[in-house]
């Protein structure tokens, strides 16, 4: 085994990393560019979808059971479940169709720089509008529809 003790004056070693003592709120006050955010918001949509995994097989379990189940699925929405009003359902769902809306064109988005190889700048932040606007204009048309806008 080699003996480490024996450093050479030569040889300088840093303390630490550079940003191993940043804390979170330090990260958070930096101005991302757009498509930054765009990646950011992709992985905080995986995993909001991941963590309401559960929220999601109930929905589907009770919307396919039968009749009577899928009639208690409808008024979940409008009466609630338990002491959790129907809106505050319907914004769960809002922002679960919104993640999985985001976190798709998001990842097609991904997709499409990797087979291409050929993403400048300019290309990265034209994506990165188009992705937010593609996601937000489907979440509010499937959210108007949720809410019983049309």
């Amino acid at each position: 085994m080699a003996d480490l003790s024996n450093k050479s004056p030569s040889i300088q070693r840093p303390t630490s990393r550079p940003g191993a003592n940043m804390r979170l709120i330090d990260a958070l006050q930096y101005r991302l560019p757009l498509a930054g955010l765009v990646s950011i918001l992709h992985r905080v949509s995986g995993l909001l979808m991941f963590f309401l995994l559960p929220f999601i097989v109930w929905l589907f379990d009770t919307s396919v059971t039968s009749e009577v189940s899928y009639d208690a699925f409808r008024s979940a929405f409008v009466a609630g479940i338990g002491f959790v009003p129907g809106f505050v359902i319907k914004l769960v769902a809002l922002s679960l169709i919104w993640a999985y809306l985001h976190h798709a064109v998001a990842g097609l988005r991904h997709l499409w720089m990797d087979a291409t190889h050929s993403v400048t700048l300019q290309q990265g932040r034209s994506s990165a509008v188009a992705t937010f606007a593609i996601s937000i204009v489907l979440t509010l048309a499937l959210g108007a529809k949720l809410f019983g806008l049309f």
